[in-house]
């Protein structure tokens, strides 16, 4: 029953806090989305300038060993490092994921301040 007397007291608190949670996870997510695109850019434009040094040192390598019979071990050894490539960007990329910032990190630590509060609000018209 004293649950019922102190609602009334922590209900402003309750949904003032509300609102500043929402408005802490609009914050994340604008943040998250600012960053993903600043991200997603940079990649891009790493990616397609990468393809194009690749793609220039292949033709290199191919010009300059076709005519002679090194040319297949060349294109072998060029798959090879492709492939040693990808896998140790893939490794990265996955310890890159890892190490990313939980979501909505900001809001989880607000309310686990926020509860502890809450219950000695809640509490007190126990007493």
């Amino acid at each position: 029953m004293s649950l019922l007397w102190s609602l009334p007291k922590a209900a402003p608190a309750l949904l003032r806090h509300l609102a500043a949670y929402a408005e802490l996870a609009l914050q994340d997510l604008e943040q998250t989305r600012r960053d993903a695109g600043a991200r997603l850019l940079a990649f891009a434009i790493l990616g397609l300038c990468a393809f194009f040094v690749i793609f220039s040192c292949c033709l290199l390598v191919l010009a300059l060993t076709w005519d002679s019979p090194h040319r297949v071990g060349a294109i072998a050894w060029m798959g090879g490092a492709f492939l040693i490539v990808a896998i140790i960007a893939g490794a990265l990329g996955w310890r890159g994921l890892r190490a990313q910032a939980p979501f909505l990190d900001t809001v989880r630590r607000e309310w686990q301040q926020d509860r502890v509060i809450l219950e000695r609000i809640l509490s007190s018209g126990d007493e």
